[in-house]
């Protein structure tokens, strides 16, 4: 009988704690700038692009290849065009594949 009262007194501590982190948590990530992202193209693996990625697909996930030239993904501002690929670089407009 001690132990499952030793044990609900832990539970209800980590639970306290964890609700307070995480009301800490808001407080900073609301004070914090929030990163600039833009649209890269030719980055994204097969079916992990944002949106929609030119003719034949409609929107998030649905590019059929690797790096596909006219499927973008978001990334933080002015990193695309130094992310390199197999196939090249990023590209911030469509790239012919």
């Amino acid at each position: 009988m001690q132990s499952r009262n030793a044990a609900a007194v832990f539970a209800l501590a980590a639970l306290a704690s964890g609700a307070a982190f995480a009301q800490g948590m808001d407080k900073k990530d609301a004070n914090m700038p929030k990163t600039e992202m833009e649209k890269c193209y030719g980055v994204s693996m097969a079916g992990k692009n944002d949106c929609a990625a030119g003719p034949g697909t409609t929107c998030a996930g649905t590019s059929k290849v690797d790096y596909q030239g006219n499927a973008w993904k978001y990334v933080p501002k002015g990193s695309c065009r130094t992310m390199k690929t197999p196939k090249g670089a990023g590209s911030l407009a469509p790239i012919k594949s």
